[in-house]
């Protein structure tokens, strides 16, 4: 599929183009993160200022939502071809990693009815080019926010998830991946040479100071913001949550770049 093909499936599907999450949704997440909420902040420290119009212009910059601060409902949008530029990006930076010896990589996402597939693919390659699928702390479980259930670390095919009683789910939170690192440091194993991830997971390890990538959709700003301070190496925009299916050519995509690059 040529870039043209791909950013008509990106539009065709709505990965990007007029996306799903409205207006009014942005906004508000884009709000609450000037606002310093925890929930939206990814376990990341914000350096800067920060405000409400910062973080606007940054979103249209980087994931091409509309720029005017006067369109407060409806319609919002993410640009396909910042889409693609940002996933070749990122097949660059995993591509310079798996060029190292045996290098260390850890894999998770936040999204398992919709991000799953791009992460499962991208540890598939990743071992196939040699790499250590890391999985630490796998069964560490904590009280999270949903339900008030405990919910634990459970990786499948070298992807980490959270487990609530026998179902992934959906989580911001970056309390699972710190979790992880500790472990790694209390065992003196070392740290991931790269993390693939996206929410917090993605935010937490980029705190930390690894090599991070990532997947964030346009009411997520955090790992953008992460991005523009240097903390998070690649965030790529997108409909974090489509159909799994609707994944493919961009996943074909990115890991044909990775390849080519090796």
């Amino acid at each position: 599929m040529n870039h043209a093909e791909l950013r008509e499936h990106l539009i065709r599907t709505r990965i990007a183009g007029d996306v799903a999450t409205s207006r009014e949704n942005n906004l508000d997440h884009y709000r609450s993160l000037a606002n310093r909420d925890p929930h939206y902040m990814f376990g990341l420290t914000l350096e800067g200022v920060w405000s409400f119009r910062d973080i606007l212009e940054l979103m249209a910059k980087s994931a091409g939502v509309v720029a005017d601060p006067g369109h407060r409902e409806g319609q919002d949008t993410i640009d396909p071809d910042r889409t693609i530029e940002a996933v070749e990006k990122m097949g660059d930076v995993i591509a310079g990693v798996l060029a190292g010896d045996a290098p260390r990589i850890l894999c998770a996402t936040g999204h398992p009815t919709g991000l799953l597939t791009i992460h499962m693919a991208l540890a598939r390659l990743a071992a196939e080019r040699g790499a250590l699928l890391m999985s630490p702390a796998e069964g560490w479980s904590y009280w999270g926010s949903g339900l008030g259930r405990r919910r634990k670390i459970r990786y499948m095919d070298d992807v980490a998830m959270l487990d609530d009683r026998g179902a992934f789910v959906h989580t911001h939170d970056p309390a699972p991946m710190r979790a992880m690192l500790a472990e790694l440091e209390e065992l003196g194993e070392g740290r991931p040479d790269l993390v693939i991830a996206d929410h917090g997971w993605a935010g937490a390890a980029g705190e930390a100071g690894i090599l991070t990538v990532g997947f964030a959709d346009s009411n997520d700003p955090a790992l953008f913001v992460g991005e523009a301070e240097g903390k998070i190496a690649v965030t790529v925009p997108l409909d974090d949550n489509v159909l799994p299916r609707y994944y493919a050519p961009l996943t074909r995509h990115l890991v044909e770049r990775v390849v080519r690059a090796c």
